[in-house]
């Protein structure tokens, strides 16, 4: 199976900065990647790039097209939403349904309608009259709608209450995802979506420190809480992190058996938030 995505010695600068450099990673069809990082990770330059928004260097196929040379076409098949409210403020509701509707040929006006049913959004009211949380409703009810093979998610539920941010991921994976669907999401709250996530990409200044499914993290990294009288012997392991936890010390482990950590005191599978920690720390030092 042909890979949605395929990125390989993918570079972009800006003047002196190297937003992205000679980074190389892949995306299956059917996958719900998290590409996290810090803010100036050089996530946005990476979905600008998949969304034939901004040229790079190297080579970069999504659905086998060139984003930037097949862009019109590449963008039936593709939807997106970014961290700020892109729709226009003096249109109503019903008129912004309407203009999607006339302009995108895979439009289903009837699951914009069902979607909507289930909100308080006022097909007559002007989207400048709507709060954030329903704009990003509304958005969703739009993106939903598009039978689209990619959906690209810029910190979708930015500056978003709890409530809505549960129900925007709930009803993603309800209503949207499936076998035959990819999502990218790019997102501040890992821990909100780390339990949808597929696979993970960690993108730090511009390179790729960790590429691996949720799946093979799990086998992969260990946390162990040590006990006092083993911290010693677990430090010789050589852990990847450690921060203390109510006066005991939590270490990340990469690669070593978790039958030799059991011997130095509690040992769990660390979440995606972890790891990111762990290794911006690192990269820090």
């Amino acid at each position: 199976m042909l890979p949605i995505i395929e990125a390989r010695n993918l570079s972009k600068t800006y003047g002196k900065l190297r937003a992205l450099d000679d980074i190389s990673f892949s995306v299956q069809p059917g996958r719900i990647l998290g590409l996290i990082g810090r803010n100036g990770a050089g996530k946005t330059t990476a979905l600008k790039a998949i969304l034939g928004l901004t040229s790079c260097s190297g080579e970069l196929r999504v659905m086998g097209l060139d984003p930037r040379a097949s862009r019109n076409a590449l963008m039936n098949e593709v939807c997106f939403i970014a961290d700020t409210a892109v729709l226009p403020r003096w249109l109503r509701v019903d008129q912004i349904i309407d203009y999607v509707a006339g302009v995108h040929p895979r439009f289903d006006r009837a699951r914009a309608d069902h979607f909507l049913t289930g909100t308080t959004i006022r097909r007559g009211s002007r989207i400048g009259q709507l709060s954030k949380g329903m704009i990003t409703q509304l958005h969703l009810a739009l993106i939903l709608a598009i039978d689209a093979r990619l959906l690209v998610l810029d910190e979708p539920t930015l500056g978003l209450d709890l409530l809505y941010r549960r129900q925007f991921y709930d009803t993603l994976l309800n209503d949207y995802f499936d076998k035959q669907r990819t999502i990218i999401v790019t997102t501040h709250q890992v821990e909100e979506v780390e339990n949808l996530l597929t696979d993970v990409i960690f993108i730090d200044r511009g390179h790729i420190l960790l590429d691996s499914s949720t799946e093979a993290l799990a086998e992969r990294f260990h946390l162990l809480l040590a006990r006092p009288d083993q911290l010693a012997a677990a430090r010789a392991l050589k852990p990847r992190s450690e921060r203390e936890v109510f006066g005991r010390h939590a270490l990340l482990y990469d690669s070593v058996d978790p039958a030799q950590l059991a011997a130095l005191g509690e040992v769990s599978t660390p979440t995606v938030a972890d790891l990111f920690v762990a290794m911006m720390q690192g990269e820090a030092a």
